[in-house]
């Protein structure tokens, strides 16, 4: 009981973090020609993936899960982070006609994997070991 609990708290605080001014989008320099915030996108949006032997991708700026749901902008890096002390293994798999590369099946605590969405579009994307059990989807504007 107490895990549910933490869980509906972590994600309870995920949403009021996402609960800020601006356009709900990540990452992105300025538009336009030139100026802007400088190098790259910046991290864009950050997705847990297992959660110590959970079979789940959370968004960390809004706590979706299952689909976990990202906004970013166009140039907006997602990493997803394996945060997997039980060793099990999980990927990224882009599915859909907007696709973008998919990653390795990985198992180990802290491994990343970052995606930078040139192009608008709904990617979406499921888990190589789960499928549709463990699903996201990434919207580019």
């Amino acid at each position: 009981m107490r895990l549910g609990t933490r869980i509906i708290g972590m994600m309870a605080l995920a949403a009021l973090a996402g609960c800020g001014s601006g356009t709900g989008l990540y990452g992105g320099g300025g538009g336009g020609g030139g100026g802007g915030g400088g190098g790259g996108g910046g991290p864009a949006g950050s997705v847990t993936v297992g959660n110590n032997g959970q079979i789940v991708f959370i968004s960390a700026h809004n706590g979706t899960t299952n689909p976990a749901v990202d906004t970013v902008v166009v140039g907006g890096t997602v990493t997803w982070t394996w945060t997997n002390d039980q060793g099990i293994s999980h990927s990224v798999r882009s599915q859909g006609s907007s696709s973008f590369a998919s990653s390795a099946i990985m198992s180990a605590n802290g491994q990343t994997y970052a995606v930078t969405f040139p192009a608008p579009g709904t990617y979406q994307y499921d888990c190589a070991v789960h499928g549709a059990a463990m699903s996201g989807t990434i919207v580019v504007r």
